[in-house]
């Protein structure tokens, strides 16, 4: 049955406004907005005054909001507000993805001692409803991977510099003004997003929750004409990749970083700042989903159908999580990888299993081999500081 949903939202930004603009015309769900908390007192909004406040217990506290809808970039104050809407009894929609990657055991807890649901299709993959697919399609033991482009910013930056020659900066502050990235855009570039996206996809697709600190995640920001042309003469394209995989040994593998992608795999022609997730079964191959993961109103659409679903008194079962079969997360797959380095010193910490090709000029140097991703996760901190380019081939 379609019950009335009160909402309070938190955040009134890109994705916010989106939402707020959506739910206008969308005539499928009995919602409305009650009541907005915001932070910046002085900025100005198209709304009437009396729709904000600035004190959370005023969303929090109110008895006749039965819907808390998260949409803030601290991902510290969104975790407070989670936890207290959940103990208080009221469900949740949620899009901060690092938040949920850090906190989905507890949130879990919580969701069953209460009897309320927290709901996040929007923080993985934009407009893509990956999550519920994975939660309600592909609940079986049948899945062997999904590997996707599941950052627009990344995606839409790395198109502009493989198909228009743009060069790093002038791609980024094209992403910048047009909204696909942040004016600190580490989260994005550096492969964070992406990898706090793979470890939610992870519950859902294989009921096994992995710490982000423990997975090896690399991003774009050292990329150069260089790695492009490289790319370009083997005759593919360079997108940032996630992707979680099942062994035989039942051994799950993850990792975040660029990819050299050839003209055959689904990913390639994923453009700009849209998303694509390639999920893979033993005995249906492959499924590909395509959207766009970066946007007021394709976001905005992804939380909207979150809300709907809760109308309906839809949560997460997390039934894989019941059932995983004796699934282990484990580091010590192979990837073959590219390394563009400066210095030898930059190349004596990467402990390759098998180097297959070598060159050194002036102003170029790399390698291509096997590196163990226990290996890569290793040296991960002391990489951000040194002008290394690395990609899987």
């Amino acid at each position: 049955m379609n019950q009335q949903l009160n909402i309070g939202l938190f955040g009134f930004g890109v994705v916010g406004h989106g939402l707020y603009e959506v739910l206008k015309q969308s005539r499928a769900t009995q919602a409305v907005i009650s009541k907005i908390c915001i932070k910046n007192r002085n900025k100005q909004r198209p709304l009437p005054p009396g729709m904000f406040t600035y004190d959370p217990d005023d969303i929090l506290k109110d008895r006749d909001i039965n819907l808390v809808v998260e949409l803030i970039d601290d991902a510290e104050a969104a975790y407070l507000i989670v936890k207290s809407a959940l103990e208080k009894g009221k469900s949740v929609v949620s899009g901060n993805k690092k938040m949920l990657a850090a906190h989905l055991p507890e949130f879990i807890s919580i969701q069953q001692k209460h009897g309320v649901g927290l709901l996040y299709d929007a923080s993985a993959c934009g407009s893509i409803p990956v999550i519920r697919n994975l939660e309600e399609y592909y609940d079986n033991d049948l899945l062997q991977s999904v590997t996707g482009i599941l950052n627009g910013s990344s995606n839409y930056i790395l198109s502009k510099m493989f198909n228009q020659g743009l060069d790093y900066t002038e791609a980024l502050c094209q992403a910048q003004e047009l909204g696909f990235a942040e004016s600190d855009p580490v989260f994005d570039v550096g492969g964070l997003d992406a990898l706090y996206k793979l470890v939610i996809i992870t519950v859902h697709a294989f009921g096994v929750y992995v710490s982000p600190g423990e997975v090896f995640n690399s991003g774009i920001s050292n990329i150069n004409g260089q790695d492009m042309q490289f790319a370009r003469e083997k005759g593919r394209k360079i997108k940032l990749v996630a992707q979680v995989k099942k062994s035989p040994d039942n051994r799950l593998s993850l990792y975040v970083m660029p990819r050299m992608v050839s003209p055959d795999k689904y990913i390639y022609n994923v453009e700009d700042e849209f998303n694509g997730v390639v999920i893979k079964g033993a005995f249906y191959d492959k499924q590909f989903m395509f959207g766009k993961g970066a946007g007021a109103y394709p976001t905005g659409s992804a939380v909207l159908s979150d809300i709907t679903a809760r109308s309906y008194n839809y949560r997460y079962e997390y039934k894989k999580m019941k059932l995983t079969n004796g699934l282990t997360f484990s580091n010590q797959a192979i990837v073959p990888v590219y390394l563009r380095y400066n210095h030898e010193s930059d190349l004596s910490l990467f402990r390759f299993e098998e180097i297959r090709e070598r060159y050194n000029s002036e102003g170029f140097r790399y390698v291509t081999g096997l590196i163990k991703l226990e290996n890569l996760q290793q040296i991960k901190t002391v990489l951000k500081g040194r002008n290394v380019f690395l990609a899987e081939i």
